[in-house]
């Protein structure tokens, strides 16, 4: 029995302890916002958070989070009341049209809200080394503007984009 924390609710899991994490909250727990991509964890479209890092989760196994909080796209969608919500990341992502086919975007925002709630203000090598997610259709030109707008945003506001809107 895999005792995991995902979006802030324990679950046990009647689960091998080698399986990877990405099997375990698709196929066990039915949140399949969490992509699976290439299975080698170089495409970051199984992106979730652990700890408030982003981890590949094709690769890794459940045993390697047991002790960790993990929260997925659907887990970052809510409010600290528990509603549902819309953080400025996802946002920014509808208000700059960066979605083509959508399929690596949840990775993508997992990497990016990692990356501006450690660091609000990267540049762009920074930025550049911290979402190395792929995406087939080619997206970056709007995934940078968007990126940048957040930086933008926090700058005037304060409000870490990690946080929902």
């Amino acid at each position: 029995m895999i005792e995991l924390t995902i979006n802030g609710t324990t679950r046990q899991l009647d689960i091998e302890p080698e399986m990877p994490l990405l099997w375990a909250l698709r196929n066990e727990l039915g949140l399949t916002g969490t992509k699976f991509g290439c299975g080698i964890a170089a495409c970051g479209a199984c992106t979730v958070h652990v700890d408030g890092q982003p981890v590949r989760s094709c690769m890794t196994p459940v045993s390697a989070v047991q002790n960790g909080q993990v929260t997925t796209i659907e887990g970052l969608a809510v409010d600290a009341t528990g509603n549902r919500a819309i953080t400025a990341v996802q946002q920014a992502w509808v208000d700059h049209q960066v979605p083509q086919c959508g399929y690596c975007q949840s990775g993508m925002i997992m990497a990016v809200s990692a990356l501006l709630a450690d660091n609000p203000n990267p540049d762009k090598a920074t930025i550049e080394r911290s979402v190395s997610n792929v995406c087939r259709c080619g997206t970056y030109p709007r995934v940078s503007k968007a990126i940048q707008a957040l930086i933008a945003e926090q700058a005037t506001t304060n409000t870490p984009q990690g946080e929902t809107a």
